[in-house]
């Protein structure tokens, strides 16, 4: 009875967490909650500069949160025989943009992300898009961070992970404190990076 009801509970947070899209408000619905942020704003969403801004904001929010509609292991999916090659593989530098989840602020930034390959290694183009996808949700930087970490290792169980992010928060600096220039730094190492020489090999190569 009593792991039933652990069931059902669990269940119902995985329902919450990722709605079937049977259960995702329609397009309609959508935009009728622009129309109504707006009005609570202090505007007319019948005014002529405002006529068509639900529906624009609809589509920005399928580019932007379209994350949820990737599979960031399947990206991951196909790799290749990485030739003895047993060094560290770094991509640097990887645009990143996310939205904050407490106040769906951008957040804006950079991921350098790196492995030990065992065996196995992946596209370079798909190292940055295992970061967009996961980025393209909402997100709070230290998840995010371990989210893509935790992809790689899946992916191709390598000897180790790192991955860095170098982002600034618009939540911090368009509101609230209204602090600029402040930049916020989370990292996950595993496996052999979590221990020297590795770890001090690519920390300097990061120069961080």
């Amino acid at each position: 009875m009593l792991e039933d009801l652990q069931t059902s509970v669990e269940n119902t947070h995985a329902l919450q967490d990722n709605p079937p899209p049977h259960l995702r408000p329609s397009r309609e619905e959508a935009e009728a909650a622009v129309r109504t942020l707006i009005r609570w704003a202090g505007d007319a969403p019948t005014r002529e500069g405002l006529r068509d801004t639900p529906a624009r904001v609809v589509r920005a929010y399928e580019e932007w949160f379209g994350g949820y509609a990737l599979d960031p292991d399947r990206i991951l999916g196909r790799s290749f025989d990485g030739a003895g090659y047993d060094d560290i593989v770094l991509l640097r530098d990887i645009p990143l943009r996310s939205t904050c989840e407490h106040h769906m602020a951008p957040i804006r930034g950079v991921a350098h992300v790196a492995y030990l390959p065992r065996e196995r290694v992946v596209g370079i183009s798909k190292l940055a898009r295992v970061v967009d996808a996961h980025a393209r949700r909402l997100q709070i930087q230290e998840r995010l961070t371990r989210e893509i970490a935790d992809s790689l290792e899946r992916a191709l169980h390598p000897r180790g992970v790192a991955v860095v992010i170098q982002a600034s928060h618009e939540c911090i600096s368009s509101r609230g404190i209204g602090m600029h220039g402040v930049a916020m730094v989370t990292r996950r190492l595993t496996g052999q990076f979590e221990r020297d020489p590795w770890r001090r090999d690519v920390l300097d190569a990061l120069a961080i």
